[in-house]
């Protein structure tokens, strides 16, 4: 199971936004990573960096890698609609994603490693693959021996409500992926038209 092990605050530094964390480390050095950071101005990207940019910042927003990202793609690709719009519903459909966004892991790291220890289970079966790709309709829990576990139970917030597409039943622990979200609901500051005309060459 490949995923990025570096660091995280460097990441957030190169695109001077908290992708990888709360961005804690970021308030108080904005400046581009490496020695000389603070004397470097940020340089006027051209086209094909901005381009390369877009898809590197949503690479680690998702916690995919670069293979993984182009299959995506060209899912997207093949399905009716826009799509870079359809690209980002892909991504936030992705079960690591999911139990990100119900609140019942406080990071994607840690969804990822919550759905690859069999915590997770859809539509009542233990599934261990975070790429999974979730279906409207499909539910969401943790398996019994997950629920009676206080150090990770502990650490569900609860969904924020603004992420209509979702729903989270506190008291049972189950949430139901109802939709694939609307460009609009979705919070990341990912310009996708970018990552297509960059797959468009």
């Amino acid at each position: 199971m490949a995923r990025y092990t570096g660091p995280k605050t460097k990441i957030s530094r190169i695109f001077g936004e908290p992708i990888l964390g709360n961005g804690k480390y970021l308030g108080k050095n904005s400046n581009p990573p490496g020695q000389h950071g603070a004397q470097r101005k940020r340089k006027q990207l051209g086209e094909y960096a901005l381009q390369l940019r877009e898809k590197q910042k949503a690479k680690y927003t998702y916690g995919v890698l670069e293979k993984q990202f182009r299959n995506l793609f060209e899912e997207a690709n093949r399905r009716k609609g826009v799509t870079g719009e359809v690209l980002i519903k892909l991504l936030e459909a992705r079960l690591d994603n999911t139990v990100f966004r119900m609140g019942i892991a406080p990071s994607r790291p840690a969804a990822r490693q919550l759905v690859a220890h069999k915590h997770v289970t859809v539509n009542g079966v233990i599934v261990n693959v975070p790429s999974y790709q979730l279906k409207p309709g499909d539910t969401i829990g943790l398996k019994e021996k997950t629920t009676g576990n206080t150090s990770l139970t502990s650490a569900i917030r609860g969904k924020n409500p603004k992420f209509s597409w979702l729903d989270w039943n506190e008291k049972d622990m189950k949430g139901t992926f109802i939709a694939y979200p609307e460009r609009e609901s979705v919070p990341e500051n990912i310009k996708e038209q970018l990552i297509v005309e960059l797959y468009s060459k």
